[in-house]
């Protein structure tokens, strides 16, 4: 027989008897707050054509890179898990059989937030009752299969069986934006905005590079054969988004440089790259000092900048080859913060037009770096535990790290950072959870009282991401 699958109602809460009655008070004033999603990865295409989804794999596993990488990591192939190959080679498609092999493997969850997340969604989104495993699985995915067949279970009706008041989807910049006017005309603009993503054509050695600025002339009506034509594009396509009702843009730079160059040097840089190959120096250069120029933008057209570098991407180039970007195959490296933000900051860092959202893999810059930066610039917003730091324990440490320095009202509140959709309402409840476990704590040692604490938690959940995405112009 099966063994049952619940959610303790206390999950994630502080152990302690005492910390833990006023983390449950606490949290009983932030469960059903409205869920605020502003650096979500859906497809847009996906919630506007609002189509069933296709089975339990394909929601689940085949597109979620914290669940196959695990996977793969105790030598379970890619192909094994349905994750598509570029050349449109062989991958396993029958999805019971993806479906059975995550089942089998539940055990190497154990202790991540990847169980935390999914034991939400299969208990109270899909109703499942037993703990999946090789037995289990074939009933399990019949139970969700049968869920996802019913009219409330599609992309647009999910946003309000999980609340979900604002969700962002990333768009390149060379996005037509198509898929939002097609929202718009289902009422949905206000709803679902899109967020401005330049990294394909700020960095000189995409491989897609050229192909990217001649999309970007093409949609912009603006040649992209000149440095000073490229800039002219970017900024109409910021403006489009805008339009479309747009708040914030993303930048995914491996490194924070915010370096600007002369307009000749950055000219010469871009004649180069239209001409050939470019060093990675050049690379370098070329990338940070339009971080520098994204954020004059950001003043002229009120645009929130969210930045979140140190990753190394595509870490396999063998994966990389073979299945494309965001495979799991992405890994933190070291990144310093103070003096590469420092030319930005000293030229927008006081403008009132200005907001920069600053996110981090690497949590050693927490209390020495990101925290002290938030903590006097105005326009400076600390961004929530991201990625690798997803995380009850990341959650923790974040809070430990930046509170005493930053305090509360310098960060930007919980923004999920996912494309598994079913995945959005546990991220933001562990979130919760985890601070009003904190917020316990300091009321426990008189530091703050009930009232003080029950306050913050909401901001925390749901004011302070309204504020810190407020457009500034």
């Amino acid at each position: 027989m099966a063994a049952s699958l619940k959610l303790h109602p206390d999950r994630a809460l502080p152990a302690g008897d005492r910390q833990r009655t006023i983390a449950r008070e606490i949290l009983s004033q932030t469960a059903s707050l409205p869920l605020i999603c502003m650096h979500g990865h859906l497809e847009a295409d996906a919630l506007a054509a609002n189509a069933p989804f296709a089975d339990p794999a394909q929601l689940l596993v085949v597109p979620d890179h914290y669940v196959t990488r695990m996977l793969v990591s105790q030598g379970i192939r890619p192909e094994a898990l349905g994750v598509p190959r570029v050349d449109g080679g062989p991958v396993e498609t029958d999805s019971r059989a993806i479906w059975r092999l995550f089942c089998a493997n539940w055990k190497l969850y154990r202790g991540t937030p990847s169980r935390y997340w999914m034991e939400h969604e299969l208990v109270d989104v899909f109703g499942v009752d037993v703990v999946p495993s090789e037995q289990s699985a074939d009933a399990i995915y019949d139970q969700i299969a049968g869920r996802l067949a019913e009219p409330d279970f599609r992309p647009q009706q999910l946003l309000d069986r999980f609340s979900i008041e604002l969700i962002s989807t990333t768009d390149p910049a060379t996005s037509d934006l198509r898929q939002h006017a097609d929202l718009a005309t289902q009422g949905l603009d206000k709803r679902i905005i899109p967020t401005f993503r330049p990294d394909a054509v700020v960095y000189l050695d995409r491989p897609t590079w050229r192909a990217d600025i001649d999309l970007l002339a093409d949609v912009t009506g603006i040649a992209t054969d000149t440095y000073a034509g490229f800039v002219a594009a970017l900024r109409e396509r910021r403006q489009a988004f805008v339009a479309a009702g747009g708040l914030a843009t993303d930048h995914g730079h491996l490194s924070a440089d915010t370096t600007p160059m002369r307009t000749a040097e950055a000219a010469t840089i871009y004649a180069t790259a239209l001409a050939g190959p470019v060093t990675a120096a050049e690379v370098a250069r070329f990338a940070a000092h339009m971080l520098f120029v994204m954020a004059g933008m950001a003043c002229e057209d009120g645009l929130v900048m969210q930045i979140h570098p140190g990753v190394l991407r595509d870490h396999n180039d063998g994966v990389f080859a073979a299945h494309g970007q965001d495979k799991g195959f992405d890994i933190p490296v070291a990144t310093e913060f103070t003096r590469a933000l420092r030319p930005l900051l000293q030229a927008y860092g006081t403008d009132p037009r200005f907001r920069v959202i600053l996110f981090t893999v690497d949590e050693t810059v927490y209390s020495r770096e990101l925290a002290p930066i938030a903590g006097a610039y105005p326009s400076v917003r600390l961004g929530a535990p991201w990625w690798f730091l997803d995380s009850p324990e990341g959650m923790r440490r974040f809070r430990e790290a930046s509170t005493e320095t930053a305090g509360f009202y310098n960060t930007s509140g919980f923004v999920d950072d996912t494309r598994a959709f079913a995945s959005i309402p546990a991220r933001h409840d562990l979130f919760r959870r985890v601070d009003a476990g904190y917020l316990a704590r300091l009321v426990l040692e008189h530091r703050l009282s009930t009232d003080e604490a029950t306050e913050t938690a909401i901001d925390l959940a749901y004011n302070l991401p309204k504020l810190a995405y407020e457009r500034r112009s």
